[in-house]
């Protein structure tokens, strides 16, 4: 490159010249003439008091024992690029904060816990890190909460992260979520499976905030799935695949809410039985059955867990029916069994009896109802092999630390929000089927809240009979 003014070539033309932090004249022009830009923590009304009152439930816990969470950081995807950041859920929970790299200490006192949360503080104009630090840097990620807006925002002590190094000998015997182990491992803390489950446990019973944040959630993803279905039909006419649909959903979910709470599963005829298609790489075959597993998270993290199995041209056949109906009597079946009182582990054993006798009745079992149901048999579940309910809250499987005697082996209780969601997956390469179930998969799953006196179907502005869904289908075309 030759400059035009003088005709010689500039004076670091094929040197390696200092890094823009290595030269004064740069750094002192970039520190200065930027306006102040007044920023706060986007958080749902209501995050601060939430999150105190989790922390107080925590802390009765774990009398005269120190804590420790930390948000985590966004695990590398390739070579210098990040996947999005999502703050680790008990964290959340304990904080209402979703900022990278941050830790909650809950120092114990007498009569209860100090909580102080550490944060990476932003870099802002006037320190090397503003052009230089692509993380945090505002020049690279905009203008961003520091700590003291934090602070106001969650009423909560907070401090710049790096205060934390100088209190590290005081985290020694300290219990630290796995979040946290990497500062546990620095500090001499111990990461806790004591304190996983009771953060699980603790979970587990939603307060009416969450509760609130979680009808969000699953308001947004019915509205999502009605955007999914209309686009059906241009999907098989322009030859868009299982891929649009998802596409569908994905935007929508980042349009009213986070994101999706998880891998949108799109799966069309013989792509339905397969539990996790989440590739969505097929064709949308219009004569064919259409799974779909959507969630929409929310700003504040909860997520809905839905799924419809739908006509992609508007009517079941024959056979689809038959299929639908019955996984809509296990469905149903199992829906009456959520009540406070009641074992969690009712629901599955209420639906399995009715996949059981109905796979029996087609002559698909190669022994009685009773010995398929039996702990030595579960033939039925060929057809049936993934859990058909989990507790549901800021993660789509929440709670997953917990002990058996605190999950599958304890009482509902009003505040748990859970899923029920029967299916039948006849996978086309399946030689013990007859040839007109093979590639039909059809799940029900719907949100449900236990109450005092029963349960509350979250999700029930979405039809799961089979004339229903047929008839919504079709005002979701119409309506397009």
């Amino acid at each position: 490159m030759t400059d035009t003014t003088t005709g010689s070539r500039p004076p670091y033309a094929g040197t390696r010249y200092p890094r823009l932090a290595q030269i004064p004249a740069f750094r002192e022009f970039i520190a200065g003439g930027w306006d102040d830009v007044p920023t706060t923590p986007d958080l749902p009304a209501g995050t601060a008091a939430a999150a105190a009152a989790h922390r107080d439930r925590l802390s009765a816990a774990f009398p005269g024992q120190t804590l420790v969470l930390s948000s985590g950081i966004a695990p590398v995807r390739n070579d210098d690029a990040s996947y999005g950041f999502r703050a680790d859920s008990s964290f959340v929970w304990a904080t209402g904060c979703q900022a990278e790299g941050a830790t909650l200490v809950m120092w114990a006192r007498s009569g209860g816990h100090d909580a102080v949360l550490y944060l990476p503080a932003p870099y802002r104009p006037g320190d090397d890190g503003f052009f230089s630090n692509a993380l945090h840097g505002e020049l690279w990620v905009g203008p961003s909460a520091g700590v003291a807006e934090w602070a106001a925002e969650l009423q909560v002590a907070v401090e710049p992260v790096d205060a934390l190094a100088a209190r590290g000998a005081d985290l020694r015997g300290a219990l630290a979520a796995r979040s946290a182990a990497e500062l546990a491992a620095s500090h001499g803390a111990e990461v806790s499976a004591e304190l996983e489950r009771t953060l699980s446990r603790l979970r587990m019973v939603k307060d009416d905030w969450e509760i609130a944040q979680l009808r969000l959630a699953i308001d947004a993803t019915v509205s999502g799935f009605g955007a999914v279905v209309a686009e059906i039909p241009h999907a098989i006419a322009e030859d868009l695949g299982e891929r649009w649909l998802q596409g569908t959903f994905d935007r929508h979910a980042r349009t009213f809410g986070n994101g999706p709470g998880y891998s949108t599963i799109v799966g069309s005829g013989a792509h339905a039985p397969i539990l996790h298609w989440v590739r969505c790489d097929g064709p949308v075959h219009p004569d064919q059955a259409l799974l779909l597993d959507m969630g929409v998270e929310a700003r504040s993290l909860y997520t809905a867990d839905v799924t419809r199995t739908v006509p992609a041209q508007g009517t079941f056949s024959t056979t689809q029916r038959e299929v639908h109906d019955l996984v809509e009597r296990a469905h149903r079946a199992g829906l009456a069994r959520i009540r406070p009182g009641t074992e969690y582990l009712d629901f599955h054993f209420a639906a399995m009896e009715v996949v059981a006798q109905g796979l029996h009745d087609w002559d698909l079992l190669p022994v009685s109802v009773d010995e398929a149901l039996s702990p030595q048999g579960q033939q039925h579940r060929r057809y049936l092999a993934c859990g058909i309910g989990h507790h549901l809250g800021l993660d789509v499987h929440d709670c997953s630390q917990a002990h058996y005697e605190d999950y599958m082996g304890a009482d509902l209780e009003p505040g748990v929000v859970m899923t029920v969601e029967p299916g039948l997956y006849f996978h086309a390469h399946d030689l013990t089927l007859p040839p007109e179930l093979r590639g039909i998969g059809v799940r029900l799953e719907d949100d449900i809240l236990v109450t005092e006196t029963g349960s509350e179907v979250l999700s029930a502005a979405l039809p799961i009979d089979a004339t229903g869904i047929e008839e919504w289908t079709r005002q979701q075309w119409s309506a397009r």
